[in-house]
């Protein structure tokens, strides 16, 4: 890992613990032009200088799965207000799909990058929503450069599920030209059932929620995905993976050879099933929090730093604490907020012995960077990768709380807990972007086109 600079840095972080998913070392991090140059120790150099003793120094966190309602519900998050919250809390990549405005073939796709221009403050990839009438498109709309499809298996925030027939020809288009899915899975029939019931007997407690989006529809759906997935040969990512009878579902397959990744939210790595009873729609997310007993939460966090998770987002996808309790549970918006919380919790990780260093790294960064086609210009520290550093303060303490939270949701789920570690400094491309958990005003974010852009540089002209 330890490269002398291969030209003149124009800035340097000094005295560093570099982490990188292979391990620490201590060195210098030579940037010049928004880019690594190299890593490692010499002569003084004559640029800029950031002193990092005393720190950690990791690549900036890539967000695989974030919902900025942008454009859309924009009273609930927009992606200035977004993204600053990632920035300053040591997040420079994020993928982004809206569903109240979906992209779903290349005009609206165009359009929503056009969109975007100036509203960014780090740098972004936008995921596709698959509907079962325009299947024909999604060649066209990979190659004109999404980085993802979204796929429902249960009809939710107003896209329509697909049935077990539109899931396979999704499966077998996407496969055909090697792209990648991200699945939400849920039975529809099994929540339809669920949800009519329930309302038959008058129930709106906030005990409906686990009884209408169940532990049995979420592995339903799981197994014929994951059945689809080996069939077709498509590279897919279960999204959200809320227990470990979901992880064991999804490492089986693999282990048959499907193309499978595992994602990991905290909301499933720390929230527990019976909270819904005395937070409500606060704590309305599906599929909802599964953990009953401290040895399933353990359970759940050695998957993730074993691998069976594969890699860590937020699941970005706020209301505002009046919006959430307009209504009953019924009418409440599905989500939590998570960019401002999520790298924090995976320190606490580090500090309390869950994970090490090189874990967040690896689950945070290189491994959803690798898993869209972003690495490794994002997701690593090497030479020609893109000069994303968040620099951590591993000694400091801090209690989160809803008043310092960025997003316009304006609250937290994990609000009263404290966790070690602080994010110090963050940098996109070489540029500071953030600094003591607050974003600077500036807006440098700009679009990656996916894997499958035909024609990346037309994207460089707007």
């Amino acid at each position: 890992m330890v490269d002398a600079p291969t030209e003149e840095p124009d800035l340097t972080i000094l005295g560093g613990a570099v982490v990188t998913s292979k391990g620490t070392v201590h060195a210098d991090v030579h940037v010049r032009g928004g880019r690594i140059v190299g890593i490692g120790t010499g002569p003084h150099p004559t640029g800029r200088t950031v002193a990092a003793h005393g720190l950690y120094v990791l690549p900036g966190m890539v967000d695989t799965h974030v919902h900025l309602m942008d454009p859309g519900a924009t009273e609930r998050e927009d992606f200035p207000t977004g993204t600053a919250a990632a920035a300053a809390h040591g997040v420079t990549t994020i993928v982004e799909h809206t569903h109240a405005h979906p992209v779903r073939d290349p005009g609206e796709l165009f359009e929503k990058v056009h969109y975007l221009r100036g509203r960014s403050r780090v740098d972004f990839g936008l995921g596709a929503h698959v509907w079962p009438d325009r299947i024909a498109t999604l060649a066209d709309t990979w190659f004109a450069g999404v980085t993802f499809f979204k796929v429902f298996t249960c009809t939710t925030h107003g896209v329509p599920g697909l049935n077990a027939d539109d899931l396979g020809a999704t499966f077998r288009a996407v496969a055909s030209f090697d792209g990648i899915c991200l699945v939400h899975c849920e039975d529809e029939e099994l929540t339809r059932h669920a949800e009519f019931s329930l309302r038959k007997e008058g129930r709106a407690d906030p005990d409906v929620l686990v009884r209408w989006r169940s532990r049995e529809a979420e592995l339903t759906a799981v197994g014929t995905v994951c059945d689809l997935a080996l069939e077709t040969g498509v590279r897919a990512t279960i999204a959200h993976v809320s227990s470990p009878e979901v992880a064991a579902v999804v490492d089986a397959a693999r282990t048959r050879g499907a193309r499978l990744g595992a994602e990991a939210c905290p909301q499933y790595l720390v929230l527990r099933e019976d909270e819904v009873r005395r937070h409500g729609a606060l704590r309305k997310f599906t599929p909802p929090a599964r953990i009953r007993t401290d040895e399933e939460e353990e359970e759940m966090w050695r998957l993730l730093a074993g691998g069976t998770l594969t890699h860590v987002s937020t699941d970005h996808a706020p209301s505002t604490r009046a919006q959430k309790l307009a209504g009953d549970i019924w009418d409440a918006p599905f989500g939590l907020p998570g960019l401002d919380t999520t790298l924090p919790l995976l320190l606490d990780a580090v500090a309390s012995g869950r994970l090490d260093w090189p874990d967040v790294v690896r689950r945070y960064s290189e491994e959803p960077a690798r898993r869209y086609g972003l690495f490794p210009r994002k997701g690593s520290l090497r030479t020609g990768a893109d000069a994303d550093l968040v620099l951590i303060d591993p000694e400091a303490e801090v209690v989160l709380r809803d008043e310092d939270v960025i997003s316009k949701a304006g609250w937290t789920p994990f609000a009263g807990r404290r966790v070690r570690g602080k994010v110090a400094r963050v940098f996109l491309r070489g540029k500071e972007v953030a600094v003591d958990g607050r974003a600077h005003d500036r807006f440098e974010g700009a679009f990656l086109p996916g894997p499958g852009a035909h024609d990346r540089g037309r994207w460089n002209d707007g």
